[in-house]
């Protein structure tokens, strides 16, 4: 069965798991209309349709079901849909824009689905953000009636926030008055460091149940105008005039069809064309292998609109964040990620330099932005990420990066036959093209912040850089020699498998950005704090906390001791 035919959630082995293919016409919670270079996402939310029985998505709410469809409409309009500037999110409901994640589903998930959910609806946000940035995509809230929580959260990922003055329509973040916990998708940095709020108003508006409407709304900074419900299709279309004059995204009408990604999924991984993910459940590691392409790829724009998602850069973007979504979801306890490359070097550097010279074109655009948000989900994953470069190894330029935001890369020393030794080469890619969520570049963010010493690098370009001198560069960790390969990597993944998953999520979340933060970085930094902590805390997760309570009518009970 084709997997666009199959429910999102699904039985393999005796296991449930999450799938994350879906397509238009299988939404159940969004639609999609797209009128030249206007595209309109309507949310109406289908009571009935969880992802999971035992709740109703009711008020608008939305589960992980919801932000799937959220993702993959996104795609389309990157991908299918070129021509389109502007992006505007509406509500399909009277009175309701949408009151975020549903209580009823997070009263009833694991702790880890909560914070697997969270994290996804992050990143698809982040990607909203994203593409307004690099790739001229803008976004437009179209508010008209209550919208609460992560309802709000989307609003703040979008460019422009406009509300209907209907006096009943508001915009709040009520998760610490009514549940005992926090924003889940970046509401608390979103106000602060994009909306500009001052701190006492974010403080009281943070802490407010009922929400604020338009006037004081727009005095606040926490949207950008109002109007009356007569004037506010008018205002709605003057906002879409404005951001479509700052964009730059121009491509046909008609782009390229994303068809189903071919997928096998077994008791032994997730298997794809150019990605393979093979999970030993025993160990707790799962190793993902990424293939270079076996020609050169297409260097025209004709040809590369043929291959269409068959190109080779967007084929092995679109599996490899299919895989990263589905160990992460669905491998719980495989906590150590090996990151391995096979093919031939300089296949890879040639799709380098075709999306290098071609980089105006829609389609190498926009397959730029699909590899930087994987290899951005890549930098954010709360796994153990260790790079092996061995023979048969093809860590050049746009790989070199998967190895770059792994915690430790391991390199093959092989002193005697230095002629069959695996090499690292670095690209233009590496030195601007995929900027990670801290805003500068892996290499960057490798060393600190010298530059000179990135300076120095980028004077290496194409060089083949063996074992010695690419530790000596400060390019990989350690550099064992053929006799002690096997046996060190086997001790570093044991280790890694030995050590408490919770400290390693707290080390590598601190390790993997250091110096300046950015907007990004701070919404994920405090997320992996606050999500395991509050998230598994009495006052909002015990029998008596509050969003254990939510619709009971019962008033939580707090331990008030600050901890």
């Amino acid at each position: 069965m084709n997997a666009m035919t199959e429910p999102l959630l699904f039985q393999q082995d005796g296991r449930e798991l999450v799938r994350f293919a879906t397509e238009p016409a299988r939404y159940r919670h969004w639609s999609l209309q797209v009128e030249g270079d206007v595209a309109r996402l309507t949310l109406d939310i289908d009571e009935e349709g969880g992802i999971k029985p035992g709740y109703k998505l009711k008020l608008n709410s939305y589960d992980l079901g919801v932000d799937i469809e959220l993702h993959d409409a996104l795609n389309r309009i990157r991908f299918e849909h070129p021509a389109v500037k502007v992006v505007v999110f509406a509500s399909g409901k009277d009175r309701i824009w949408c009151s975020g994640a549903n209580i009823y589903m997070l009263g009833v998930s694991t702790h880890a689905w909560k914070v697997n959910f969270c994290k996804f609806t992050n990143e698809t946000r982040n990607g909203l953000e994203d593409s307004a940035q690099h790739d001229g995509l803008k976004s437009l809230a179209a508010v008209t009636g209550a919208c609460a929580g992560g309802g709000y959260e989307l609003a703040l990922a979008c460019d422009r926030i406009v509300m209907v003055d209907d006096r009943s329509s508001t915009v709040s973040l009520p998760e610490v008055p009514l549940l005992g916990v926090l924003p889940g998708t970046g509401g608390l940095t979103r106000v602060t460091d994009k909306r500009k709020v001052r701190r006492d108003l974010a403080d009281i508006f943070c802490t407010t149940s009922e929400g604020v409407r338009a006037d004081r709304a727009k005095d606040w900074k926490l949207i950008d105008g109002h109007a009356k419900p007569q004037q506010f299709g008018a205002l709605v279309e003057a906002e879409i005039a404005a951001l479509r004059a700052q964009s730059d995204r121009s491509g046909p009408a008609q782009g390229i069809t994303l068809a189903p990604l071919q997928a096998t999924v077994d008791a032994h991984g997730y298997h794809y064309g150019f990605v393979d993910a093979r999970v030993d459940r025993d160990t707790r590691i799962a190793t993902l292998t990424v293939k270079a392409p076996a020609a050169p790829v297409e260097a025209t724009p004709e040809a590369i609109e043929a291959a269409g998602c068959a190109w080779w850069p967007l084929q092995v973007a679109r599996e490899l964040d299919d895989a990263i979504l589905n160990l992460r979801t669905n491998e719980l306890e495989v906590g150590t990620w090996v990151i391995r490359t096979e093919g031939d070097a300089a296949h890879v550097l040639q799709a380098d330099a075709v999306m290098g010279a071609l980089a105006g074109h829609w389609l190498v655009r926009a397959t730029t932005g699909a590899l930087r948000r994987t290899l951005a989900r890549l930098d954010v994953t709360s796994r153990s990420l260790i790079a092996l470069v061995e023979q048969g190894s093809c860590f050049a330029g746009t790989f070199y990066e998967l190895a770059l935001a792994c915690d430790r890369i391991y390199m093959l020393d092989l002193p005697d036959t230095p002629e069959a030794a695996p090499v690292l080469q670095l690209s233009p890619a590496n030195f601007g093209r995929y900027p990670a969520v801290n805003g500068l570049t892996r290499l960057q963010t490798r060393f600190c912040e010298d530059q000179a010493t990135v300076d120095g690098l980028a004077a290496l370009q194409g060089q083949r850089l063996a074992a010695p001198r690419a530790l000596a560069l400060g390019l990989v960790t350690l550099a064992p020699d053929d006799i002690d390969w096997d046996g060190e990597i086997r001790l570093v993944l044991e280790e890694r498998a030995s050590l408490s998953p919770d400290a390693l999520t707290g080390m590598e979340a601190s390790l993997r950005f250091p110096g300046k933060e950015t907007m990004a970085t701070r919404v994920f930094g405090r997320l992996s704090a606050w999500q395991n902590w509050i998230f598994i805390r009495p006052n909002a997760v015990g029998e008596e906390g509050a969003l254990k309570l939510f619709g009971t009518g019962k008033k939580a009970r707090f331990d008030w001791k600050r901890i």
